[in-house]
Formats: structure tokens, sequence, C-alpha cells
């Protein structure tokens, strides 16, 4: 891994933060774009991030799969960083919870149909 020395931070260029994540470095120049992640520079201009873009960036990925957009996960950013909430954060996070629960009840259901069809189709030739 390269990694240069920033101050006392080590940071690392893009491509490391998309293999370590498993995205493509367009997504995470897009996760840039949208203010999602900060990128400093190097003397050359090349894009550094904190070791921690790895872990944020498969955040983003479970989020966006879960359908939230971009403006949500960066509503959600402050509640990442400070692990503090107000009311209307937390009300906002349940919301989401609760939406990505019924998903999951519904992707259950599904996986029980097809459990059931398998099933039948098992038992003839």
């Amino acid at each position: 891994m390269t990694v240069t020395e920033a101050g006392a931070e080590r940071l690392i260029r893009i491509g490391e933060v998309a293999r370590g994540a498993g995205v493509s470095v367009r997504a995470v120049r897009y996760y840039e774009q949208q203010g999602l992640l900060i990128a400093e520079r190097s003397p050359s201009g090349q894009r550094l991030y904190r070791q921690d873009a790895v872990t944020l960036v498969r955040f983003f990925q479970q989020m966006f799969a879960a359908g939230l957009t971009s403006r949500r996960i960066t509503e959600l950013l402050p509640c990442w960083d400070s692990g503090h909430t107000d009311a209307q954060q937390r009300a906002m996070l349940r919301a989401e919870r609760d939406r990505i629960k019924a998903r999951v009840d519904d992707l259950q259901g599904a996986l029980d149909r097809l459990d059931e069809v398998i099933a039948i189709t098992d038992t003839h030739p």
C-alpha cells in the first residue's frame, strides 16, 4: 500500500480507497463530488484520503444499496462522525431503519416463495 505522510496522519491514494472498498475510482470521485468524502491534494495534485475513507465508502455502498440518496447519506454523516444526534436526526434515522426493515421483510417473503417453488420443483423430474 502506498501511503503518504501528511503531518501525523497517514493518507492513501484514491486507487487504494477504491480497491479497499471494492468500488471503482469513479465511484470514489462521485462520493467526493457529492460532499461525502473530502480529499486532500499532494503537491503533484493527487487525491489523498484518510484511511477511514475505505470504511466510509463501504458504508456509502450499503446505504445506496438500501435505497438512500446521497443527500440522505450526507444527513447521516454527522451522526456517524460525532455519535450524537438531535431529535430530528434520530427521527430520520428511525424512519430510514423502518423503511429498510419493511424492504427486508418484503425480500424475505419473496425468498420464502422461491424456496417453496424450489421445493415443489425438486420433487418433480
